[in-house]
């Protein structure tokens, strides 16, 4: 009885041990079941995640070559370093507004630098910046305001389209994100150079202006286009030329705005005034004097001095 009493208790007890094995080859195999899958869907995951990466990195390769074939440079985002590189380079000061004057080669920066400080293109003594037929500028001029109640700097960058500076290099190559203001400038036509400085100011959250300068010149072409003759109409119908400026006056300001308008919105780019302006005009204005045939350079003073004054949180004084 004792000697089946112990065999019986061998044998519930090797029951009881097989049935715990049991249990944890389950336990095991399930766990190993469940890893297993886990993996899968992780492996999965990282495929889609890879796809998904791919399907962007392709979607963005092709969007660079769509933008520099539109002259728009990719936005690189400058380092710390770049920033105060940059800033050492063009003696940028704190307390200062800096406008920088930018556009493709020949459009007339220099020359509207020196209107905007009361100069003309002959003043070399005053500090006037060197104008010329042909793209003079070929590294940044600084050129802090002459009026001293104005803590403004202008600076006049050397212009895009050159065989030194290419159309979608410019922003970046010039550090235009530095400049606390940004003026625009054409002559005969609103170009791809002009919008990518736009597009990239917007992204840099800088301000700008779009100016079309030598509207004098361009109303005196329109006016010979339309048959006056200086040296014969004055004498035989004065008021023939004061109706021939009006007709071409009219023309250029409306063609102006129509061709801004429609490449701003082909760009996307949200519409904004573009200001017409003479530099002999500007600088009568900021001579003091007043203008006989001003367009916008008078709402263009006023617009750009009032806003630079303002974002500094200064007073504005009188010109």
């Amino acid at each position: 009885m004792e000697r089946a009493k112990q065999i019986e208790e061998r044998a519930r007890l090797a029951e009881a041990a097989a049935r715990e094995e049991a249990a944890r080859v389950q336990k095991a195999a399930e766990e190993e079941r469940r890893r297993a899958d886990a993996a899968r869907a992780e492996a999965e995951r990282i495929a889609r995640a890879a796809e998904e990466e791919t399907r962007k990195a392709v979607a963005a390769k092709e969007e660079a070559e769509r933008q520099w074939k539109k002259g728009i440079q990719p936005v690189v985002t400058p380092t710390l370093e770049q920033l105060e590189e940059t800033k050492r380079r063009i003696q940028y000061k704190e307390g200062m507004f800096h406008f920088a004057i930018a556009g493709i080669a020949g459009s007339g920066k220099s020359s509207l630098i020196n209107a905007l400080r009361g100069l003309r293109n002959l003043e070399k003594d005053g500090g006037a910046a060197a104008t010329g037929v042909t793209e003079t500028t070929r590294e940044v001029g600084r050129y802090p305001d002459r009026n001293p109640q104005h803590p403004f700097v202008w600076y006049d960058i050397p212009g895009a389209g050159t065989q030194k500076i290419t159309d979608w290099q410019y922003f970046n190559e010039q550090g235009l994100y530095v400049f606390d203001c940004i003026l625009v400038l054409f002559d005969n036509r609103f170009t791809m150079t002009d919008i990518a400085i736009l597009t990239n100011a917007r992204r840099f959250n800088i301000p700008t202006y779009i100016v079309r300068s030598k509207a004098d010149q361009h109303i005196r072409n329109l006016m010979r286009d339309m048959g006056y003759d200086s040296d014969e109409d004055e004498d035989e119908d004065p008021g023939r030329r004061t109706r021939l400026y009006k007709a071409a006056r009219k023309k250029y300001i409306e063609e102006t705005r129509k061709n801004v308008q429609a490449n701003l919105e082909n760009a996307n780019l949200a519409d904004q005034r573009v200001y017409i302006v003479s530099n002999d005009t500007m600088l009568t204005i900021v001579k003091g004097k007043g203008p006989k045939k001003a367009i916008d350079e008078l709402e263009f003073l006023t617009d750009l001095f009032t806003q630079a004054h303002a974002r500094r949180g200064r007073q504005i004084p009188t010109r």
